[in-house]
């Protein structure tokens, strides 16, 4: 109720009940209102010489008339609500803090380690987070440590006597680090969220979400996270990075392996936050990327490698065999050349077997006769037939591999074994990778290497034995990165214990067949401010309709016709602020968009985002707008 109505109504009511009290009180309305009292009591009470119970009977019934009119004031002017908006909020005191729980259940003192029977390290766990040397880090670490215990896969007695020798830095993690060099969100590590921000006070939010905090953990990423937002809409600052930071934080606690992707200087953290850094490109790169995900197997290489290359050439469409047919010429060269030298083709090498260079294929077909390896060699019989021929995969993949021999990478992606190559195999340990991708002008050779990483880490996850561990890839820039077998890698994470953060200035990085899988494939969808009405208009199909009721409210002012009407129009016009009208509304149920496309591009502020969450157990959130400046 506007501030006006509600102050005029609650003073028009007091006065009101000062009028009729004070009416009473002299008399005015005479006896009559004494009735009910001489009907009720008896003679002798009322008729008595004593002053006490004269005054007693009187004053009381005084008492109960002026709570009844009292009450009416209260109530009809609406006193209540004055109070609680205005009064409330300057008497409130801050609410009193919880107690602290008893020292049996108190976290900090590890009543779980002295039920098992080792109260020696509980003790010494409780008294370095009394002195303040223990982080929230090291708290997670030694609880996932306790929780391999558990399971079996370490033993107790070890347990014990590292945590009575180390203290608080027990069980750490292989880089020694206890902690990020800086933190920029904020983290729990006890439920493992992070942060991004509060569902705003707005009508299109459901009551029950508003206010609430936003935050991100494991269970959530399993499902993927899409985040498509222009440059300048706080996509790395805001999203990708406080949950790039919360897995570097979890890796630290040993529960989880993150890779980042990214351009050089994109925002992504610091060096020292990082066990690897591969800095593609960059003479001063301390490690390089292995191009073959370290399997010896060369049809697994083919197909890998084969995605990488051509998988934005390949047909979107259900049954398309692009990325196939390229597999089967990559196996073709790669099979009978791992034969013969016990490793696969560089980068030149492999350039001059695609291109199908006499010296190449002779040198290799040479070999594979002096080793005897008749198979191999129908392999690349085969090969050269089809080389040349119409609709021949040889001539797209030599020309991809073209743009990673270039002078600028000619000291990565070494087979020899001299260099420091990583393999995206590691991720059944708690490892932090950050690969920073080309600078400008290697644009299509990024796209290329994004999709290698994007394929091996959905087949590396798919092999790991042990899936304890939470695997995450983060894409600051998954433009030219999504294929068919992107979009059916990323519905398989769900249950490898797995995910992947994607980020889009823009749908128009992914084919038109493949936006809506995408979506669908996705748990989790972040539409920043800025967003296109095109790229609006697939977020909208994506989280779909519902069914509200729409009310639909007629206003016609009364015209009065008579002096008094019009006298008592002037006053209602004095007391809410407007002419006096009646209304007629219409109520129905109708289907329509949660987020339609116009408002996902017009009606989002900036530094907010319209965000859908889904966990792994199926549990969901409707799309809703949260500030992630709060």
């Amino acid at each position: 109720m506007p501030t006006q109505q509600l102050m005029v109504g609650a003073l028009l009511a007091l006065l009101c009940g000062w009028m009729v009290w004070s009416a009473i009180w002299s008399d005015y309305f005479g006896g009559w209102w004494l009735v009910p009292l001489e009907l009720l009591l008896p003679d002798s009470w009322l008729h008595s010489d004593s002053a006490a119970v004269i005054m007693i009977v009187y004053y009381g019934y005084y008492a109960v008339i002026a709570a009844g009119i009292l009450t009416a004031v209260i109530r009809l002017g609406r006193w209540t609500e004055v109070w609680r908006r205005y009064v409330t909020p300057r008497i409130a005191r801050p609410a009193p803090l919880p107690e602290a729980p008893p020292p049996a259940e108190d976290p900090a003192n590890w009543p779980q380690l002295r039920a098992a029977g080792a109260p020696d390290a509980a003790d010494r766990l409780a008294a370095d987070a009394r002195i303040g040397l223990m982080r929230d880090v090291d708290h997670a670490r030694i609880e996932r440590a306790w929780q391999s215990v558990r399971s079996g896969r370490r033993t107790f007695a070890d347990f014990t006597r590292t945590v009575l020798n180390d203290g608080a830095a027990a069980c750490g993690h292989p880089s020694g680090a206890r902690d990020l060099t800086v933190r920029s969100a904020r983290h729990d590590l006890i439920t493992s969220q992070v942060f991004l921000g509060a569902a705003a006070d707005d009508d299109r939010n459901p009551y029950q979400y508003r206010a609430a905090g936003v935050a991100l953990g494991p269970d959530l990423l399993g499902t993927s996270l899409l985040v498509v937002g222009p440059a300048g809409s706080g996509k790395t600052r805001r999203v990708v990075w406080p949950v790039a930071e919360s897995l570097c934080l979890q890796a630290l606690a040993g529960r989880a392996a993150v890779v980042v992707v990214g351009a050089a200087g994109a925002g992504l953290g610091r060096a020292e936050d990082y066990d690897v850094v591969v800095r593609i490109g960059h003479p001063d790169s301390a490690h390089d990327l292995d191009l073959y995900g370290g399997t010896h197997d060369p049809d697994e290489a083919a197909a890998v490698l084969a995605e990488a290359l051509v998988g934005d050439l390949a047909d979107p469409h259900p049954g398309g065999g692009g990325s196939r047919r390229a597999a089967t010429v990559l196996g073709q060269l790669l099979g009978p050349f791992h034969a013969v030298h016990g490793r696969f083709p560089s980068v030149p090498q492999l350039r001059d077997l695609l291109e199908g260079s006499p010296a190449a294929l002779g040198a290799l077909r040479a070999a594979l006769t002096e080793a005897g390896q008749q198979t191999m060699l129908r392999e690349l019989d085969a090969r050269e037939r089809q080389s040349g021929a119409p609709g021949d995969a040889a001539a797209p993949l030599a020309d991809r591999i073209a743009l990673l021999d270039r002078p600028l990478f000619a000291k990565f992606f070494d087979v020899s074994g001299a260099g420091r190559p990583f393999s995206l195999r590691a991720l059944d340990h708690p490892v932090r990778v950050r690969i920073d991708l080309p600078e400008r002008g290697h644009a299509d050779a990024s796209h290329i290497l994004a999709r290698l990483v994007l394929a091996q880490f959905q087949a590396s996850v798919a092999r790991r034995a042990d899936r304890s561990l939470f695997a995450a890839l983060v894409l600051d820039d998954a433009s030219m990165t999504i294929n068919p077998e992107a979009v059916r890698g990323l519905r398989q994470m769900r249950s490898l214990n797995a995910g992947a953060v994607l980020a889009l200035p823009a749908l128009d990085g992914v084919a038109a067949p493949l936006r809506g899988p995408l979506l669908g494939a996705v748990g989790c969808r972040v539409a920043l401010s800025g967003l296109t009405p095109w790229d609006g208009k697939e977020f909208a199909e994506a989280w779909g309709k519902e069914w509200v009721e729409q009310r639909d409210t007629t206003d016609r002012q009364i015209i009065a016709e008579t002096a008094g009407g019009k006298a008592l129009h002037i006053l209602r016009r004095a007391i809410t602020g407007k002419a006096p009208q009646q209304h007629s509304v219409t109520v129905r149920k109708v289907e329509r968009e949660r987020w339609s496309a116009s408002e996902l591009a017009h009606s989002v502020p900036p530094g907010h985002a319209v965000l859908s969450l889904t966990a792994v157990s199926g549990e969901h959130t409707p799309p809703l707008l949260v500030d992630l400046r709060s």
